[in-house]
C-alpha cells in the first residue's frame, strides 16, 4: 500500500489513523507500565516512529496534535518537532500538560539536542511537581548522551543536584535521578570516577531511596561492560 503524501496528513487524518492502529491490549499494557491511558488509543512507539517519519517534521502539525489532548497525538507532536523548534518556552508549556513519564522522556530527548538546553536544568529540577522535576533529571541523562561537545564540567555540576534529589521517594523522580547519575558515569572515563564516588556515598546513606539509587549505580558503573567501554583498567 502506498504511503500517504505528507501534504495529505491533516490532523483529522492523523487522529483517524491512530484510532485505527490502537488496540485495547496496548492500552492495558500502557496502564501496567504506569502510563495514564485514559486519553490513549493504544499505539506503541514502535508504530508511532515510522508514522512520524511518513508525516514529516512540522511545527504547525505538532502544535495541533498536542492541542488535541490524545496521548499518542502528543507523542507524535514531540516526534514531529525539530530540536531547534523545541524552544525552552515550548518545552515548558508542554510540560505543564504532561502527566506521563513517556511523554516527559520523549520531550526531553528532543530538548537535549538543543545546544542551550542545559540552561533549563536547574530550573526544572528545582520544581516540586513530579513530572517537571523528572524532566530536569531526564534532560541531564539525555544531555549526557547527546551533548557530545559539552565539557565534563557541565556534568560535574549536576552531581550536587543529584545528591540533593536522591531522597525524593516519588517513583518517577527517583528513577530519573538514578538514570541521570548512571548516564553521567558512562559518558566518559573522567566522569566515571566522580559519579561512582557519589553512588558509593548514596549507597551508605541512612535514607532508603538514596541507598537504592546508590547501590544500583555502583552495580552498573562497576560492571566489566561499562569499565571496558570506557577503557578503565
Amino acid at each position: 500500500m502506498a504511503s500517504t503524501p505528507a501534504s495529505d496528513w491533516t490532523i483529522a487524518a492523523v487522529l483517524e489513523k491512530l484510532k485505527d492502529l490502537g488496540t485495547d491490549e496496548n492500552r492495558a499494557g500502557m496502564a501496567r507500565f504506569g502510563i495514564d491511558a485514559s486519553s490513549a488509543f493504544g499505539v506503541p512507539l514502535s508504530i508511532l516512529r515510522p508514522l512520524a517519519k511518513e508525516i514529516g517534521k512540522s511545527a504547525p502539525k505538532a502544535s495541533e496534535l498536542w492541542a488535541s489532548g490524545f496521548h499518542e497525538a502528543r507523542l507524535l507532536a514531540i516526534l514531529l518537532t525539530k530540536p531547534r523548534d523545541m524552544t525552552p518556552e515550548l518545552a515548558r508549556r508542554w510540560l505543564e500538560d504532561i502527566q506521563s513519564w513517556d511523554l516527559c522522556d520523549q520531550l526531553t530527548n528532543v530538548l537535549a539536542r538543543r545546544k542551550d538546553s542545559d540552561e533549563l536544568v536547574e530550573n526544572l529540577v528545582g520544581e516540586e511537581r513530579e513530572f517537571v522535576k523528572r524532566a530536569g533529571f531526564a534532560l541531564i541523562a539525555w544531555r549526557a548522551v547527546h551533548a557530545k561537545s559539552s565539557p565534563d564540567s557541565e556534568f560535574i555540576a549536576y552531581l550536587d543536584l543529584i545528591r540533593q534529589a536522591s531522597t525524593d521517594e516519588r517513583n518517577f523522580v527517583w528513577k530519573a535521578v538514578h538514570w541521570a547519575l548512571r548516564q553521567i558515569g558512562k559518558r566518559s572515563a573522567q566522569l566515571h570516577g566522580p559519579a561512582l564516588a557519589l553512588g558509593k556515598e548514596l549507597a551508605a546513606s541512612s535514607d532508603k531511596t538514596a541507598r537504592k539509587i546508590g547501590r544500583e549505580t555502583v552495580k552498573e558503573l562497576s560492571s566489566e561492560k561499562v569499565r571496558a567501554r570506557l577503557s578503565l583498567s
